[in-house]
């Protein structure tokens, strides 16, 4: 059996393509695309899930890789999967800021720890909220829903067909303010907790200035940011799974 130069062209071609897409999708996904995994590995999962989906998806068009047209259908694929994958990194990405902002009024900013999602110091609040969101979206399996969408994806916008429109962009950038006001529910009971805990001690400060409000004060506002924490992780979970819901149900949107 021998194998010509146009065959080995096309088998090439028949990879290449959806190989793009998925790696583009892996560098933004959540957990996966994190400086943690190293690049090695993102690129096993790379080629391993094309050498999946390869053969349920349709063939794309013969395209010469080194042509002019071969680079744009290339940009096109990585930006198909970066937006793809960005529809679910930006769950976790606003949640880490509602950490942020307990653990700033909780007046645990200087106590970090190293994310290993992003490689930069985040509040252990964030940290706190970051890791239950992990273990949710891993719980209920979103790293293969979202690998199933990105497999669907070929079929709502094939290679070749052109890139995600504009409009589909626009989607996008209201969906991540979306979350974001989700996040923002998710923080609004510590943060009005702590609200109210400092206009205590402002109170309290005024009428009794000899009092060393920053011995008394920061204990008391940890326990009290813990214990609302505690309270609020009842909903935290059912919420958390329809948001993710949601982002893996936002990317056929991107590509229809």
């Amino acid at each position: 059996m021998t194998i010509t130069s146009l065959q080995l062209v096309e088998l090439i071609e028949l990879w290449l393509w959806p190989f793009f897409r998925i790696a583009g999708l892996l560098m933004t996904a959540p957990i996966i695309g994190t400086q943690s995994v190293p690049l090695r590995i993102r690129l096993g999962i790379a080629i391993a899930v094309t050498w999946v989906i390869v053969p349920v998806i349709p063939a794309p068009p013969v395209i010469d890789p080194l042509s002019f047209d071969g680079v744009l259908t290339t940009l096109q694929q990585l930006l198909i999967g970066v937006a793809l994958g960005l529809t679910v990194r930006v769950v976790f990405v606003v949640l880490e800021m509602a950490g942020q902002a307990i653990g700033q009024l909780m007046g645990l900013m200087l106590a970090s720890m190293v994310d290993p999602q992003n490689g930069n110091q985040v509040p252990i609040i964030g940290q706190f909220y970051l890791l239950l969101a992990t273990l949710l979206f891993l719980a209920v399996d979103g790293h293969l829903l979202m690998i199933a969408a990105v497999a669907e994806s070929f079929h709502w916008l094939p290679v070749g067909s052109g890139g995600i429109q504009p409009d589909r962009l626009m989607d996008l950038v209201n969906w991540a303010g979306v979350v974001l006001a989700t996040a923002v529910l998710i923080a609004l009971p510590a943060m009005v907790s702590m609200l109210v805990v400092n206009l205590g001690f402002g109170i309290m400060t005024r009428a009794a200035p000899q009092l060393n409000i920053f011995a008394v004060g920061f204990p008391v506002m940890i326990i009290i940011g813990v214990i609302v924490i505690m309270l609020s992780l009842e909903g935290f979970a059912p919420h958390m799974i329809r948001i993710f819901n949601d982002a893996i149900a936002m990317m056929p949107v991107l590509v229809n």
